[in-house]
């Protein structure tokens, strides 16, 4: 029988103060590992988010260095935690433009970093009926590669936010191994309502994989409200915890055997055609 790994997402309202949002993150993440998580995966912009989508460039660091990467290795060691960070702003060949990367490096229950993923579909949209209007891209300079990592949780895929709505990064995931999903996100409350627990479910159920998707809640100084409701789902499309409103924790076991029982079972992802 193989062994349960219990594993956490973060949820937060994260403002424009990085050294507060890096306290109360390292707080959630304490009270991850009291609850016996061996990984906890934060939202979207954890550390910062601003009045504008520009600031990020005043924070934004190189890989491996940097005061909020510290505050994660740190972190991860001080706490045994594999911590999946979210994002971080990270330098991008576009930073005299004013674009960064929205990284999310992976660090072990040491605090060595063992993988980056930089994310590779933009949030540029009109929602026309709410008169809400989202350029991700002037703030952001895509990623273009596909990442995944070993951990005791199994193979993570790991994608942010936007990147839910494009299932070919997820069967290139699971092609590389992935049995599980991390969606660090920052959900706005018109398309939260509308299509996160059904895009969740879906990526869960059409993979045969777990999910773990913290969100940001609540309102935030750009005046954009997110969505929060962070889910774990497991990969049958079951609710396994989600969150209510609020800084806070949720935590679920992640069970190595269902996953191979199910797909062994049910082969859908032996059945492609195409």
């Amino acid at each position: 029988m193989s062994k349960l790994m219990r594993a956490a997402a973060i949820q937060m309202n994260s403002g424009m103060v990085v050294d507060k949002n890096l306290q109360l993150a390292d707080q959630l993440l304490a009270d991850a590992a009291a609850d016996g998580c061996v990984l906890a995966v934060l939202p979207e912009n954890f550390a910062l988010m601003g009045k504008r989508g520009r600031d990020k460039v005043n924070v934004a660091e190189q890989p491996g260095e940097g005061p909020i990467q510290d505050f994660l290795s740190g972190a991860a060691s001080r706490h045994g935690l594999w911590i999946v960070a979210g994002s971080v702003p990270f330098v991008s060949p576009a930073i005299a433009e004013g674009r960064v990367f929205g990284a999310c490096p992976v660090y072990d229950a040491k605090g060595k970093a063992q993988a980056i993923y930089r994310k590779i579909h933009l949030f540029d949209v009109d929602l026309s009926d709410n008169q809400e209007s989202y350029r991700e891209s002037h703030s952001m300079f895509p990623g273009d590669e596909v990442v995944s990592v070993d951990t005791p949780c199994g193979r993570i895929g790991l994608t942010i936010c936007y990147d839910l709505r494009f299932p070919e990064l997820f069967r290139q995931l699971v092609d590389a191994g992935a049995t599980v999903f991390t969606v660090p996100a920052a959900f706005t409350v018109t398309t939260g309502k509308a299509h996160w627990h059904t895009l969740l479910r879906a990526r869960a159920i059409e993979n045969l994989a777990y999910v773990i998707a913290p969100g940001q809640t609540g309102d935030h100084p750009d005046g954009r409200s997110t969505y929060g409701h962070s889910l774990i789902v497991d990969p049958w499309g079951q609710i396994l915890a989600e969150a209510s409103a609020g800084n806070c924790h949720i935590a679920a076991d992640i069970d190595p055997a269902r996953i191979n029982k199910l797909r062994r079972e049910f082969p859908v992802l032996a059945n492609r055609r195409l």
